[in-house]
């Protein structure tokens, strides 16, 4: 259960796509300069559909993150606030789990881990 549900925390940036029992899809869209509210994220998928620059924040700990456009990416559940520090729009698309895959923001987690199984 997301106590601090993206589209209620930031709904002039995300927008419910389509949803299951089993995912929700959501689509984030920002301009340059723009930050996000706290909120939480489940397991989920991202999918760079722009290339963008966004500081990551979650408690006192901040992590910078580049990603280029048509890149896809484990977040693992966590809670953070963001800023676009680039000079691009982010638009992004979340596919999030639910039921026993969603995970518990841990508090340890900030921002996408990068790392790819296939080598991608």
């Amino acid at each position: 259960m997301i106590t601090d549900d993206p589209i209620t925390t930031n709904p002039q940036h995300y927008r419910l796509l389509w949803e299951n029992e089993f995912v929700r899809v959501l689509e984030y869209f920002d301009s340059p300069g723009v930050q996000t509210v706290a909120h939480e994220h489940p397991n989920s998928v991202m999918i760079t559909l722009s290339a963008f620059d966004r500081r990551l924040a979650s408690g006192d700990r901040t992590l910078d993150v580049s990603l280029p456009a048509g890149k896809a990416v484990w977040l693992p559940a966590q809670r953070h606030s963001g800023e676009n520090t680039g000079t691009t729009p982010t638009h992004t698309i979340f596919v999030e789990l639910k039921g026993d895959a969603a995970g518990t923001p841990s508090g340890s987690a900030v921002g996408p881990d990068t790392r790819t199984e296939n080598g991608h």
